[in-house]
């Protein structure tokens, strides 16, 4: 059978692409908390236009926004079990309204919902925290007359500031992630290698599309292709990266347009986490070599800036690049050499978390097991064979360890450190 670049890669045919892939299946919404977010959502909903909240027929609509409409959401900063998710409410309002009267609204509306662990007013938003560690953010906006669809603004009042520093914020999240949605198509191959992946791994049936304004149905088969599956990873670099930084880290809506601008079908999982991670530090290191911050706008709306609030400095910026460069190259390296299975997990686990690395090598390790049992065997795409029973993949066999000696470890690899 003949394949288009349309219908994607197999990314579980190259050893390095399916090591990156398991790690993105184990960040994924599980399923079971999926179902909890579509239900959240709409009971939020219900609930802030309920008899006697300050919001009753106020409400246009609530729809979701950013990695929860594009279905990119993963497992939160630096944890593995916490997840956040996107929510605009759309509201009638007169426009005399100040910021923080229009925050302070919403979160009388939502303070007490009666299952949240904690409700809490923001500088933007208000967020629903649950036992399970999952959480809503929902931001209210005003829609903006005369301008595309759901074109609005939304509102920044820092509690801690001057009522004097508060503002809208022009944006169309909405827009934005039709733009997205656009630029990175269904790579049915792809999606079909990543759906039984997926199902595999958590035991469950394949189910349709979801309805307009309902959050996507977490069925990689629909809605899976390399930019966005290379996205989560990117984010889940970062996360891991700055897991024990207070401050503001790089926006996932920044990193979610250069994948959108990046996106190419039919390239492997890897060379797209490749081509995102360099576009951004490009991209970051044009800006600073002019003494500016890096700033990214919304392709459909340049008022709706992406970078308004990261990065602080120039040097912020840098670190950034930095990183993206040294994951880039990392990835190269294992791509051009031999690596034996315990030096790949090794490396992962440094920039995509110890858990979920272990965790993916894990399954892998069983689907092997298997193939062994049931005499089955995988090829890469040059023809390279994984050998279940060895402790290694064959195809980026021994070279990287050979290249030093055992008594050397730990040694630097890129910028990083095999451990």
């Amino acid at each position: 059978m003949t394949y288009s670049a349309q219908d994607g890669i197999d990314p579980f045919l190259n050893p390095v692409d399916a090591a990156l892939a398991g790690i993105a299946i184990n960040i994924q919404l599980p399923p079971s908390l999926h179902d909890k977010a579509t239900g959240r959502y709409e009971a939020v909903s219900t609930y802030a236009e309920r008899e006697g909240s300050p919001l009753k027929n106020r409400v246009i609509r609530f729809y979701p926004q950013g990695s929860m409409r594009i279905d990119a959401t993963i497992s939160n900063r630096g944890t593995d079990d916490e997840y956040d998710l996107d929510i605009v409410a759309e509201l009638f309002l007169t426009g005399q309204e100040t910021p923080d009267e229009v925050l302070d609204l919403l979160f009388q509306a939502l303070k007490d919902y009666p299952t949240a662990k904690a409700v809490e007013r923001q500088t933007r938003c208000v967020t629903i925290r649950y036992a399970d560690g999952m959480h809503l953010d929902v931001s209210p906006a005003e829609r903006t007359e005369g301008t595309p669809e759901r074109q609005s603004s939304i509102f920044h009042a820092d509690p801690g500031q001057s009522p004097s520093r508060h503002y809208r914020v022009a944006m169309n999240a909405w827009g934005f992630c039709d733009w997205y949605c656009d630029r990175t198509p269904l790579e049915r191959r792809f999606a079909d290698a990543f759906s039984r992946r997926f199902n595999d791994v958590y035991g469950i049936e394949v189910r349709a599309d979801a309805e307009v304004d309902e959050v996507p149905e977490q069925v990689p088969l629909v809605v899976k292709n390399t930019a966005t599956v290379a996205l989560q990873l990117l984010k889940r670099f970062r996360n891991i990266l700055y897991a024990e930084t207070s401050g503001r880290i790089p926006p996932s809506v920044m990193m979610s347009c250069f994948a959108g601008h990046a996106a190419a079908p039919g390239t492997s999982l890897s060379d797209m986490v490749i081509r995102q991670a360099r576009m951004i530090a490009r991209a970051i290191r044009a800006a600073s070599s002019n003494g500016k911050k890096l700033a990214v706008s919304n392709p459909i709306f340049p008022d709706d800036c992406f970078t308004d609030r990261w990065p602080e400095s120039v040097a912020q910026q840098n670190e950034f690049a930095t990183a993206l460069d040294d994951l880039a190259d990392g990835i190269e390296y294992l791509k051009r050499n031999d690596v034996t299975l315990e030096d790949l997990q090794d490396w992962l686990r440094e920039r995509f978390g110890s858990h979920v690395v272990s965790r993916s090598i894990r399954q892998l390790n069983d689907r092997l097991g298997r193939a062994v049992r049931n005499s089955e065997q995988s090829y890469t795409p040059r023809g390279g064979v994984y050998v279940p029973s060895a402790p290694k993949l064959v195809g980026i066999g021994t070279a990287a360890s050979a290249a030093a000696p055992a008594a050397a470890r730990p040694h630097t690899f890129m910028g990083g450190r095999w451990e």
